[in-house]
């Protein structure tokens, strides 16, 4: 009995029961995170970052107010948690579109327009384009951009350029160029009422360029 007590009882196993309370906190603080971005995502997304209140976010998250700031000390700190994860949602949907294109070229472009269409309306563009680049600040907009939609330029560029599509020619250069009319694009939608329209004509401006990088036969 007395070895069983010293088993029990053994630096061992309280560091077993320490790990799983670590692990179960580690839930809860991940699901409450969880939480507060859906409520947070659907409230900017409809009613846009000015309209939307901490205290909005804490009922739609089903937690205290005091929780939410516990995860993110400020409203826009929340918004850019939420950017984030639009944009990375945002590529998975690009990445589907491009898969079904002929070449690498074909799915640059695609990827593009449907870019440019998903963010001209409905709470995509809400958080992307109209309150993403206010709330956010240009620089910040693209560093997570870079992360997300911009990251893939060069990857597409060096991958055409494999496959022979395209003249080798020093990548970072190129996608730089490209990306920065991507960007500006962005930033000329971001400020036009109509952007939806905007965003095609923009789209079809994109494939000219691209096209134009073609290697002809």
């Amino acid at each position: 009995m007395r070895a069983k007590n010293s088993e029990h009882l053994s630096p061992s196993g309280r560091g077993g029961r320490k790990t799983r309370a670590m692990a179960k906190q580690a839930e809860r603080r991940a699901a409450t995170t969880e939480a507060i971005l859906t409520a947070a995502r659907r409230l900017f997304g409809t009613q846009g970052f000015a309209a939307t209140t901490m205290d909005e976010i804490a009922e739609g998250a089903s937690v205290a107010k005091g929780a939410v700031y516990h995860h993110f000390k400020t409203k826009e700190a929340v918004f850019e948690a939420v950017f984030d994860q639009v944009s990375r949602d945002l590529v998975a949907e690009i990445d589907r579109t491009a898969r079904a294109e002929k070449d690498v070229l074909a799915a640059m472009v695609a990827g593009t327009q449907h870019y440019f269409a998903a963010t001209a309306k409905g709470p995509t563009g809400q958080i992307i384009l109209r309150d993403g680049p206010a709330v956010l600040g240009w620089e910040r907009w693209r560093e997570i951009d870079a992360q997300h939609f911009g990251g893939k330029m060069p990857r597409a560029l060096s991958a055409a350029m494999e496959a022979g599509l395209i003249a080798r020619q020093p990548v970072e250069p190129l996608a730089r160029l490209l990306l920065g009319a991507v960007t500006e694009a962005a930033v000329a939608c971001a400020g036009r009422a109509d952007i939806a329209r905007a965003g095609a004509e923009y789209a079809r401006a994109f494939k000219s360029l691209v096209e134009a990088l073609r290697v002809r036969a």
